[in-house]
């Protein structure tokens, strides 16, 4: 019997560098860079398939963040984001099975460019207020929602978080925890819709050493890069994923 495994040239070509794109994200640069791995790995599979694929990964690159980051978490700010957060992925759950992916990525990428004009055309100044929380809580359900049917949920919470001008660590390390709680929560509906099969978890295994390397070289950057150059990685992060969804939603 052959293994069940994919073997596509072309799909290794575009899934090392996106697998790699996540471990960056995972734990340095969590706004843009990770949302480009499904969209990348969805030139060669499926967006359902590209997302089963990529679960056991986050699995490891949660589980490299969270301790790597273990003491600088903020652990009152993630006691009101995760009951939102989860409250997304029930919603995405319940309508994966309805949903057009390129209606997904419209929707996530138009959000995350006009966040980001925003944020350029309109910068805040250092007695702007934070966000409300009402806000806050509709845009980190929102993040759990597109984390669930895309691993996308990076940009629509980073649009709450980043106004709030935590430390590169401190962000670095919230977004790490909080993205553990979200990707363990997807593991049963993803199994009750029948994604983790046989094939795609065998993808999975030769994919995992890359994982570890990934989420080092985050680590490596977030540690040592400025507060300054910081956000406008994080900047062009988000840019390039907009585009990059936009482009997949009419495409």
């Amino acid at each position: 019997m052959d293994f069940p495994l994919i073997t596509d040239p072309f799909f290794y070509a575009v899934a090392i560098p996106a697998v790699l794109l996540l471990g960056i994200s995972k734990s340095g640069f969590g706004a843009g860079f990770g949302s480009l791995a499904v969209p990348m790995m969805a030139l060669a599979v499926t967006v359902p398939q590209a997302a089963a694929i990529l679960m056991p990964l986050l699995l490891l690159m949660d589980l490299l963040g969270v301790a790597a980051f273990r003491k600088d978490f903020d652990f009152k700010f993630l006691k009101f984001l995760v009951p939102f957060g989860l409250m997304g992925t029930m919603v995405g759950a319940l309508l994966f099975r309805l949903l057009d992916a390129r209606m997904v990525a419209g929707i996530v990428g138009g959000f995350t460019l006009l966040f980001l004009a925003q944020r350029l055309l309109f910068p805040p100044t250092p007695d702007s207020p934070p966000p409300p929380k009402w806000l806050g809580a509709v845009l980190t359900v929102t993040s759990g929602f597109t984390s669930f049917v895309a691993h996308a949920g990076g940009p629509p919470l980073s649009a709450y978080v980043i106004p709030l001008r935590l430390s590169p660590v401190k962000f670095t390390a919230t977004m790490a925890f909080f993205f553990f709680v979200i990707n363990l929560s997807k593991w049963i509906p993803y199994a009750w819709l029948g994604l983790l099969d046989l094939r795609n978890m065998a993808t999975s295994v030769v994919l995992l050493p890359l994982a570890p390397l990934g989420v080092w070289i985050g680590v490596w950057l977030a540690r040592r890069i400025s507060p300054v150059w910081f956000y406008r990685i994080l900047y062009v992060g988000m840019l390039l994923t907009g585009i990059k969804l936009l482009w997949d939603s009419v495409g």
